[in-house]
């Protein structure tokens, strides 16, 4: 992908990450999708409400002026949570946009905008069936635990030693 830009996401586009918070929900291939207002319950919409503290930052990838990707981080008391100094990623592709490497380039991104503001480590929750869980391993995410989230679907807890 010649023309695609990853950067620094911009402030005018944070309202953009509940488009992308959306599609960053797992599926099983067999579900019927669910309405985009799940995004507004408490323990989702917390990876992107108020959405510009002092711990949070995030990365977009943009083709033909378009944002197509977006990964960002939070410290956040939610399901990837493993203390106040460890930010929790969440990152989406637009799923026409999937399968092309842009995930790998844009938390490649991410993780240098990462440790140059000092982190030592990201986590994440992922669920267990989500083929995601390979995509996390090949960037060195390390399973450090297992956890039933609120809809009793069984997830890993993963970190990355940056």
């Amino acid at each position: 992908m010649n023309d695609l830009e990853i950067r620094q996401i911009r402030k005018e586009e944070y309202p953009i990450l509940e488009d992308f918070l959306y599609h960053a929900i797992f599926l099983p291939p067999d579900a019927q999708p669910v309405p985009r207002e799940i995004i507004y319950e408490p323990h989702i919409f917390i990876y992107v409400k108020d959405f510009d503290g002092k711990d949070d930052c995030g990365v977009v990838a943009v083709q033909e002026g378009q944002i197509i990707g977006a990964a960002w981080t939070r410290i956040i008391s939610a399901y990837g949570h493993i203390d106040n100094e460890t930010p929790e990623l969440a990152i989406s592709i637009l799923p026409n946009y999937r399968g092309k490497g842009i995930g790998s380039e844009i938390m490649q991104s991410l993780f240098d905008l990462l440790r140059a503001r000092g982190y030592k480590q990201t986590s994440l929750s992922v669920q267990k069936d989500n083929p995601a869980v390979r995509f996390y391993k090949r960037l060195g995410y390390e399973i450090t635990g297992e956890r039933v989230d609120h809809a009793n679907h069984e997830d890993f807890l993963m970190i990355k030693y940056l």
